[in-house]
């Protein structure tokens, strides 16, 4: 190994163990991994911009935009009217209503797309403040509707998986117009299939008790989102135009070029202009921590493949593995890795920005199409959910008043078949 490729490694486990171990707040180590970068002089005659190359790109750009259009699109009566809908099947019970339920928060999930943590939590409150009902306990509902609230039925809101792949392509040195977000969505489509699957036989392994009271918090959440969704019809209208055209000009990337990176920032300041969001809002949105992590994470990728690091540790691997091991094996094991790691850090971006270059630097060693693991690799960052120590699973696991095995004995199921549905779809989509 080089000097620069140890100073590389450096950078990438000082960057990990700031997330492992929760030493800066979310969003934060990649941009102190890039001061390193500046201060191991890795990268070239202008250090500077080679570090911070993250904020010039226009991909998150494009997310960052798209995040305050999310934003927006969270205020409108299409959110009322999926609350509307949960209760009205709730209140019918039965497995039936059950099914419908996980259909009715996945096509909301199509809506706010992959990980929105405002729609989660607006779920969980839902399901909380419902009455105990033998016919459709809530402990049933808790933790599929919870995790059904990141898996969308139709993929048409992948914006910000999609983003991530990209950038993880590029840093990678292949480049974007391999990967066209319908493809991506395709293989989202087999991750939904993979949960949903499960959710309906696993129905007879959830526990059945009344779950969590409301509390003022999460009825406080409620009454928000209800003032937050009354806005006049010409404003929803407006939002959801923009929401439409910006995911179309993300879709068409490879033909209208770098129009598909501007149109949501524009889509984005009509938001501001009509007065649907706040500056406020705005600002939080565009430079949210998701945002600074993907910025941040680019430059370490790049420092990576620059330094020959990437390839280097693909190689070894590959050399290990040697040729006899399928690609399957290869895709579904960088997929584990991926998704408990994430799972036990609650960093998606940056921990796909770590392994999704190792997992093409491997499967360009072996000889594999190296789209399948990349666009596998990905989606499994926001795949874990086996363990509540982040986000929806703490939530579901508290509010739910569940057992660890209760827990562990819809998840580790759900988790594994989901990951092989993921990997199944990755190499159907991008044959290896």
């Amino acid at each position: 190994m080089t000097t620069a490729m140890i100073l590389s490694l450096v950078v990438l486990v000082a960057m990990i163990l700031m997330i492992l171990f929760d030493v800066l707040p979310f969003g934060l180590p990649p941009i102190a991994a890039c001061l390193l970068i500046v201060v191991f002089g890795l990268g070239g005659e202008n250090p500077i911009a080679y570090a911070f190359a993250g904020f010039t790109n226009s991909t998150v750009w494009m997310l960052a935009f798209f995040m305050v259009i999310l934003a927006a699109i969270q205020k409108t009566s299409l959110i009322i009217k999926v609350k509307e809908a949960m209760t009205n099947l709730v209140n019918r019970g039965g497995f039936k209503s059950y099914v419908l339920l996980l259909i009715v928060v996945m096509l909301g999930a199509s809506i706010v797309g992959m990980g929105s943590t405002a729609f989660y939590v607006l779920i969980f409150s839902l399901v909380v403040t419902m009455p105990y009902n033998e016919k459709l306990p809530s402990s049933k509902l808790m933790l599929p509707l919870g995790i059904a609230s990141n898996h969308p039925l139709i993929p048409i809101n992948v914006a910000l998986q999609y983003g991530v792949a990209i950038s993880v392509l590029g840093a990678s040195g292949i480049s974007s117009n391999e990967l066209s977000m319908v493809q991506f969505g395709i293989v989202s489509l087999f991750l939904s299939a993979g949960f949903l699957l499960w959710a309906i036989i696993g129905y007879n392994f959830l526990p059945s008790h009344p779950v969590a009271e409301p509390t003022v918090e999460n009825a406080a959440a409620l009454a928000d989102a209800g003032d937050e969704n009354a806005m006049p019809r010409w404003k929803e209208a407006i939002v959801v135009a923009s929401f439409v055209v910006a995911i179309v000009a993300m879709m068409m990337v490879n033909v209208i070029g770098a129009l598909s990176y501007i149109i949501p920032g524009i889509c984005a300041f009509v938001m501001i202009i009509v007065g649907v969001i706040d500056f406020n809002e705005f600002r939080d949105n565009l430079f949210s921590p998701i945002i600074l992590m993907t910025a941040g994470v680019i430059p370490v990728a790049n420092c990576l493949a620059d330094t020959g690091l990437s390839t280097f540790v693909g190689n070894a691997v590959a050399g290990i593995l040697g040729t006899g091991i399928p690609a399957f094996a290869i895709v579904f094991i960088f997929a584990l890795l991926a998704s408990t790691f994430a799972c036990f850090t609650g960093s998606q971006v940056g921990i796909v920005m770590i392994f999704a270059p190792l997992a093409i630097a491997v499967c360009q060693g072996l000889g594999i199409n190296p789209m399948a693991a990349a666009v596998a690799v990905t989606l499994s960052g926001w795949a874990g959910h086996y363990m509540p120590i982040d986000g929806l699973p703490a939530m579901a696991y508290g509010m739910g008043k569940n057992t660890m095995p209760e827990f562990w004995k819809f998840t580790i199921p759900q988790y594994l078949i989901r990951l092989v549905f993921l990997t199944a779809g990755a190499l159907i989509v991008f044959p290896a």
